[in-house]
């Protein structure tokens, strides 16, 4: 069968295509039709029916009502376990930041059009930042969502955005496109983005994206403003950027 053959790299055929198939549904928003399908992926109708068949069977696609087909509820544990992996990755890094920066250490990624904290070591100082791990954030106001967005296309900062809206949870925070794709260009240009005072008044916060991440991922150390100031930001990029580095190694197919 031609699901059996080879892909390029010497990988199974049929195998990336399901990845495809799976990709395709989770990008079109949640649900997609079987034209729809068929068209993103260019492969056979027959060829998807089978693959179709095999994961809505095994619970990782479902068939709505309406003929369409949607992620299953068998992906959110190997979403869950993949987050808490991830988060196991980035640890020691975090702890690293925290033992020579003094301030509070996150890694987030971005989960549909929101981020989602992964991993967190606090700061040692009695008044510190907290974000509890597995919460959700808009990414136009915080430090990682903004990093992330700085390393994808305007059209899909744009649709990211356009689906979470652009709330503002302060008077800093951005709340037009324009005023965001202009911040975003600032960051690509000198590699690192400030999250300051919008997401929270008195909470400044530094964060480098990590290259070739296998999903959109960033790091970051936030503070009270009266301790996280220019000469701050010159000691915690580079911090950052390393630490980014070496995750970004640790994830990399060996």
């Amino acid at each position: 069968m031609v699901e059996a053959g080879t892909a390029r790299g010497g990988g199974v055929q049929s195998v990336e295509r399901v990845f495809a198939l799976l990709e395709a549904v989770s990008g079109a928003g949640g649900e997609i039709s079987l034209s729809d399908l068929a068209g993103v992926s260019g492969l056979p109708m027959p060829t998807i029916h089978r693959l179709l068949r095999t994961m809505v069977a095994l619970g990782y696609v479902r068939q709505l009502p309406s003929r369409r087909y949607a992620l299953g509820a068998r992906l959110i544990q190997l979403g869950e376990m993949a987050g808490r992996q991830l988060g196991s990755a980035a640890r020691a890094e975090l702890a690293t930041l925290v033992d020579d920066l003094g301030e509070t250490a996150n890694m987030a990624v971005l989960d549909g059009d929101m981020i989602v904290y992964v991993a967190q070591k606090p700061s040692p100082h009695p008044m510190r930042m907290f974000t509890e791990v597995g919460r959700r954030a808009h990414t136009h106001d915080t430090g990682v969502g903004k990093a992330i967005l700085a390393q994808l296309s305007d059209a899909e900062v744009l649709r990211i955005v356009g689906s979470a809206g652009l709330p503002a949870h302060t008077e800093h925070s951005h709340t037009s496109t324009e005023s965001l794709l202009e911040d975003l260009t600032e960051i690509r240009r000198r590699g690192y983005a400030v999250d300051d005072n919008e997401q929270e008044l008195g909470v400044r916060c530094f964060a480098v994206a990590v290259p070739d991440a296998p999903t959109p991922m960033a790091v970051s150390v936030s503070g009270p403003t009266t301790r996280v100031g220019e000469d701050f930001g010159d000691r915690a990029v580079p911090a950052l950027q390393a630490a980014a580095r070496r995750i970004s190694a640790e994830l990399s197919p060996h």
